[in-house]
């Protein structure tokens, strides 16, 4: 394990801390929100889903402007921009005395939800490429341990004091990063690199360039079928425990049990990025990871499908995790090889596009699934986990061919 890495760069960990801080607030909200509007608004399971669709619907549209924005303006401003819409949002989901609120918070959560796209465009910026796979799985592992500490907070914090208090935790949290941000980080671009990136003719991604660029597209289909499955997951997760894991139980009991379930994926994620991912990178191109993680993630849909019982939901959920450890970093890294330095930003902004969209699409009829069969969402994602092997093969098959991704790259570099 090459902790020294990380430590040589004081910028990569402040990175890191920011993502983590962040990451420990958004997983509090995540297993509270359904339980809370079901309980307090009284949602239907058509309309919870619908609040996951809302963020990533504005998201998706927002992403590539947010992710352009900071490659022509700065990462920093942008960054703490973000950060601020996030806190502002947490607090009317706290504080909301109607469902049109949640909505109105999560749409605006979504809009200026960019925070993450920026921080991997920063550490684009400052990591040499031989070394940005195994920063974004750094990255990946301080979103493991947001995971680790935030569902399991969330879940404590709802089942003692209520379902709302988990929203202002968040709020706090999200206002550190913005502390952080504005005390700690330095702009990553310079004056001149904001310069080029206004009005050099490769800082703009043109449809028909981005047809032409095989596998820039094949890394997009990628994410937004592994995020079609996940959003199915997430759509329907605490309501599925509280149907068929945790059948029979109060509120309380199903907030602590799927908080505490949903630490196991932080867990595993962490240790994946720590210790899977750096021995795999030795061994394994990055194409190959990918295809790992697409069918480790296609096992743990199919086992969830059939649990019954917590512990068997809970090792699903740490299978889930392994997958996307090692999906995740490497489809991004292949990413920012295929296009020009210019563009990190907003190719990161678009595949953050490609993956909301997965996710608008699935939450969307996640709930309508769910109402037909409890199951019957994990059994789809399964399926599509499978289907996401088709396009990694394909990139697999174009780096192992005379250095394919490469060869992209330098042509895309050079119009």
């Amino acid at each position: 394990m090459k902790l020294k890495f990380a430590i040589i760069d004081r910028r990569l960990l402040t990175i890191l801390l920011i993502v983590f801080v962040q990451m420990v607030g958004t997983s509090m909200v995540h297993p509270i929100l359904p339980l809370y509007a079901q309980s307090v608004f009284a949602l239907d399971a058509q309309i919870i889903t619908l609040l996951i669709t809302a963020f990533f619907a504005a998201q998706f549209l927002a992403g590539p402007f947010i992710g352009r924005l900071s490659d022509q303006r700065g990462r920093l401003p942008i960054l703490l921009i973000s950060q601020i819409g996030t806190v502002i949002a947490f607090l009317m989901i706290g504080f909301a005395q109607s469902a049109a609120v949640l909505f109105l918070a999560r749409v605006l959560d979504g809009v200026t939800g960019g925070n993450i796209v920026v921080a991997q465009a920063y550490v684009t910026d400052i990591i040499p490429e031989k070394r940005r796979t195994e920063a974004l799985g750094y990255t990946m592992a301080a979103f493991g341990l947001g995971f680790i500490v935030g569902p399991a907070a969330g879940g404590i914090l709802a089942s003692r004091y209520g379902p709302q208090v988990p929203f202002l935790f968040a709020a706090a949290a999200a206002l550190i990063t913005v502390v952080l941000t504005w005390f700690t980080l330095e702009e990553s671009l310079s004056n001149e690199d904001k310069a080029r990136n206004r009005d050099s003719e490769n800082s703009r991604l043109r449809l028909a360039e981005l047809i032409r660029n095989v596998p820039l597209v094949a890394v997009l289909i990628v994410s937004f079928m592994s995020r079609f499955g996940m959003g199915l997951l997430i759509g329907t997760f605490a309501l599925f425990a509280e149907a068929v894991l945790f059948r029979s139980h109060d509120f309380a009991t199903v907030s602590l049990g799927v908080g505490l379930m949903l630490m196991v994926v932080g867990i595993g994620q962490f240790l994946t990025q720590i210790f899977l991912l750096p021995a795999a990178l030795k061994r394994y191109s990055e194409p190959l990871i990918v295809l790992i993680g697409a069918v480790a993630r296609a096992a743990s849909m199919f086992l969830l499908a059939i649990a019954l019982e917590p512990l068997i939901g809970t090792l699903s959920l740490a299978i889930f995790a392994l997958g996307s450890g090692l999906l995740y970093p490497p489809l991004q890294s292949l990413l920012t090889k295929t296009v020009a330095r210019e563009l990190r930003g907003a190719v990161l902004g678009l595949n953050q596009s490609a993956m909301n969209l997965g996710v608008i699409l699935s939450t969307a009829i996640a709930g309508t699934l769910f109402t037909l069969n409890p199951a019957l969402p994990n059994w789809l994602g399964g399926i599509l986990y499978c289907l996401v092997l088709v396009p990694g093969a394909f990139l697999w098959a174009w780096a192992r061919s005379n250095g394919g991704m490469r060869r992209e790259r330098l042509a895309v570099t050079a119009q």
